[in-house]
């Protein structure tokens, strides 16, 4: 039929990797306290889910990725919320741009 949206797990990991980095990024740009909240909040969510495919043994990086942590399930919501507020969020459009593929990824991650 289409294409298939499953991804790996070990995909999952470099793009939950990529997102980290772009999110310390946008923590550090952030104007207000409420904004780096709101960004540590997720980044929070990113490192639980990393570390918890963290435990999962080498030879299962080929499996297809599940979210794992109901916190990371819940940060796809925050995660498009930010998507779309990313202008008030992050003043540099390097890092705005960047970070909005990063979201891309990640959010597409969680369909299933």
């Amino acid at each position: 039929m289409g294409e298939d949206m499953s991804h790996s797990i070990a995909k999952a990991v470099k793009i939950l990797e990529e997102l980290l980095g772009g999110l310390d990024a946008a923590y550090w740009e952030a104007s207000s306290i409420e904004r780096k909240d709101f960004v540590y909040d997720l980044i929070s969510a990113i490192h639980g889910e990393l570390s918890e495919l963290g435990k999962l043994s080498v030879q299962d990086h080929d499996l297809v990725y599940e979210p794992i942590t109901l916190e990371f399930r819940v940060a796809r919501v925050k995660l498009t919320k930010l998507r779309k507020m990313l202008d008030d969020f992050v003043f540099r459009s390097g890092t705005a741009s960047r970070l909005e593929s990063m979201i891309n990824d990640a959010v597409s991650l969680s369909i299933r």
